[in-house]
């Protein structure tokens, strides 16, 4: 069985490394002479000291240690160290003649082991009286026992105290070398620091200067006084700030200030400095700040180098890169800079103002007389728009070519930017003799003013940009004001006609239908169809707002094929449905459509592909639209005609035809104009007059041979008039608004059911 050792304190658990009692360790000391005659192991008198009590005492005592300090070995190794010095102890007791060393070399081995806890000391000097007497009592006789058990406590006790007194003498040393040697060392790098200070201080190439945080120069080495033109010991009797010269002292005393009290560690600027002969010498300057073990501000040491050729080159390049080389103004990155200040500077309310001006004809000057003399006219014009404002504080630039700025900074109102536009116009035009030549040239400029809170300069740049070309547009020689909402329109359009032809590609367009009911029974007898285009970014678009930009850029004949066809398929669809409906479908026909030579094809071929018959298909075209130069009807129209196609003129009464015009063109119906419908609403003069004119023109129609629809009826009072003036058909938003195809074919689809059931076929209720 194994014994229990002590681990933790207050523990008392087995431990796999305990020394069983049936096994013994190696023991480190010299075996006992045979003849001692002790026979050890038996715990008999006479027979030696107890082994199982050796091995009990040397637990308890490991156990002990480690509850009064830290044990740098494991329990095991500790547990053998202490039963070795156990066992010797135990045997010196008994030996003859007896000596009290071991317990000298225990104390010692205490220590050397690092079991050197003063607790330790005292609980292994009573252990050894009080506990260790048993294990050699059989053998040896009490008064015997204790004597030398007390001499190998002193001993123990001696040998303990000496060898911590020694391994204490002996740290004590280390740490006085340790701190001598690095005395020595610090001293001696110390030396070597400042030998190395003093070398690169007196000999360096480069200005360095110490003053104290009141600006008097303390040291200086041989470059700084040969920088300055002074000695070094006439510089020790100055202060810094007898040296600042006075663009920049001010500056440069904040700055010191700032470095002085600490908020700052260093600074660096380029600066000038007097020399002593009172000439000026531009330096980079670097000054650090130097403090107390504290942290308050004690010196400045200062860096200083001759910059003065470089600032000279510098400034040479910086002109040349800003300002323009053939006439000597700002150039345009100069402008855009000093622009750039302006908005920095400025508040919200100040006021910018732009002139930007370019030649009118210069290209033809520079294509017929030559590029030198073109150069010279430029050369003249800058120097005059630069004397137009002299004295004034603008800035006249050239931005490149044959254009030119002018910036108002100040006094910016729209009344000073449009006089210095004046005063630009009036040099400009001034006759010009370069040689033999003698040259009259005008210019157009673009006006720009606004507060700086609501514009940049992008935007400012792209208005001034704008409104030259509209002055361009506009007849050349004169200014032109920035409008904001010109330019939105133009920007609209612009976005409209760069998305049109993708919007055809990408299904962005629709149609929708509105109803024509007969005013006799209110029953759907047509639909027109209206286009519409659901824009990505503006919503939906009716056709007032994109028809007439695609008549300008050609896109409405593209734009009329698709309507053409989408509206024959859909009309196509209600005549399989609703045969007996026969609904037309009525479609725009655009100026530009109709005096295109391919429209009967496109119209004929459509009719083939949707299965549409002609008669159920009806264009719609302005009166403008059906008159030929010398007032014959479009060949387009007779050709339509005979396709079996109706034809009918829309907003009739806007246009200029005369009414014998109508009896030669082959036309189906009339579309009374809107303005004619709504005046018919009220009782007044008007409403009379046009009532009155309504009745002419149904009369006329209906001599002609023609029916009369009538636009835009809203009232239940038009529509009864209407009805009553004999007008056969109408729309507007009183029988239906325009609506998606599904809608129509709900409701042909209740009308059939009315009939069915044998209702009345209204369907403007539908």
């Amino acid at each position: 069985m194994s014994t229990p050792v002590t681990g933790a304190a207050g523990d008392e658990s087995p431990v796999a490394t305990a020394v069983p009692e049936t096994v013994h360790p190696v023991d480190p000391e010299p075996a006992q002479p045979a003849d001692s005659g002790h026979a050890e192991g038996s715990g008999q008198p006479g027979s030696g000291f107890d082994r199982s009590g050796a091995q009990r005492y040397a637990r308890r005592w490991a156990r002990e240690v480690s509850h009064r300090g830290f044990v740098p070995t494991s329990t095991a190794e500790t547990e053998r160290l202490l039963l070795a010095k156990t066992v010797r102890l135990a045997r010196a007791v008994l030996a003859e003649p007896f000596s009290a060393q071991p317990g000298y070399d225990a104390g010692r081995s205490l220590v050397e082991a690092h079991l050197a806890e003063p607790g330790m000391l005292d609980w292994s000097v009573r252990a050894l009286g009080e506990q260790f007497r048993p294990l050699v009592l059989p053998t040896l006789p009490e008064p015997a026992a204790a004597t030398r058990i007390a001499a190998l406590q002193g001993a123990l006790s001696a040998g303990f105290a000496g060898a911590l007194r020694e391994r204490t003498l002996h740290q004590q040393e280390r740490i006085a070398r340790a701190a001598w040697e690095a005395r020595d060392e610090v001293e001696r790098a110390l030396r070597d620091s400042e030998a190395r200070f003093r070398a690169v201080f007196v000999d360096a190439a480069i200005g360095i200067g110490i003053a104290g945080i009141d600006g008097q120069v303390i040291d200086v080495n041989r470059a700084f006084a040969e920088l300055l033109g002074y000695s070094v010991a006439e510089l020790r009797q100055i202060n810094v700030a007898a040296l600042f010269h006075p663009d920049d002292a001010a500056g440069m005393w904040e700055l010191y200030q700032e470095l002085i009290e600490g908020k700052r560690d260093a600074v660096r600027v380029e600066k000038r400095y007097y020399r002593k002969d009172g000439s000026a010498v531009w330096t980079d300057l670097a000054v650090s700040l130097i403090r107390h073990d504290d942290g308050r501000p004690r010196f400045t040491v200062a860096i200083v180098e001759d910059i003065t050729e470089r600032h000279r080159l510098q400034q040479r390049l910086r002109y040349q890169a800003s300002h323009d080389p053939l006439t000597g103004l700002p150039n345009r990155t100069l402008f855009f800079e000093r622009l750039g200040e302006v908005f920095a500077a400025g508040g919200p309310d100040d006021r910018v103002g732009i002139c930007f001006l370019d030649l009118d004809g210069f290209k033809a000057v520079n294509d017929s007389l030559g590029h030198d003399l073109g150069d010279n006219l430029l050369v003249t014009v800058a120097r005059r728009l630069a004397d137009c404002v002299a004295g004034q504080g603008h800035l006249v630039a050239r931005m490149g070519g044959d254009e030119f700025v002018i910036l108002l900074d100040h006094d910016a109102g729209c009344r000073a930017v449009k006089a210095v536009a004046d005063l630009a116009l009036a040099a400009v035009a001034e006759p010009v003799q370069i040689g033999k030549h003698r040259l009259s040239v005008s210019a157009s400029i673009g006006v720009v003013s606004g507060p700086l809170g609501t514009t940049s300069v992008a935007e400012l740049m792209r208005a001034a940009d704008v409104t030259l070309y509209w002055a361009k547009a506009e007849g050349r020689n004169r200014w032109v004001s920035y409008d904001p909402a010109r330019r939105a329109r133009e920007q609209n359009r612009s976005a409209l006609v760069a998305g049109m032809s993708a919007g055809l590609q990408r299904d962005e367009f629709t149609i929708e239908y509105q109803p024509i009911v007969t005013l006799a029974d209110e029953t759907i007898c047509a639909v027109e169809a209206l286009v519409r285009w659901q824009h990505p970014e503006l919503g939906l678009l009716g056709p007032d707002e994109f028809i007439g930009l695609a008549e300008e850029t050609g896109l409405i004949v593209e734009l009329g094929r698709w309507v053409l066809t989408r509206a024959c398929e859909a009309a196509s669809r209600w005549y399989r449905e609703f045969p007996e409906a026969r609904l037309v479908v009525s479609v725009n026909l655009a100026a530009r459509q109709a005096r295109d030579q391919a429209v009967v094809g496109t119209v004929s071929e459509v009719l083939r592909q949707t299965g549409l018959p002609a008669d159920l298909l009806q264009l719609e075209l302005t009166e403008s639209a059906v008159m030929a130069t010398a007032g014959e009807p479009l060949p387009a129209l007779r050709r339509l005609a005979a396709l079996g196609v109706r034809l009918a003129i829309d907003d009739f009464g806007t246009g200029y035809s005369n009414l014998a015009y109508l009896r030669r063109l082959p036309i189906h119906n009339l579309k009374l104009a809107g303005p004619f419908v709504e005046g018919i609403r009220s009782s007044d003069r008007q409403g009379l007059v046009d009532g009155r004119i309504v009745d002419a023109l149904v009369r006329l129609a209906h001599a002609l041979g023609l029916t009369v629809t009538a636009e835009a009826v809203e009232t239940l009072g038009q529509a009864d008039q209407l009805r009553a003036l004999g007008c056969d058909a109408a729309q507007g938003r009183y029988f239906a608004a325009p609506s998606a195809e599904g809608q129509i074919a709900k409701w042909l689809t209740a009308r059939a059911e009315r009939r069915r059931d044998g209702l009345p076929a209204g369907d403007r209720t539908a």
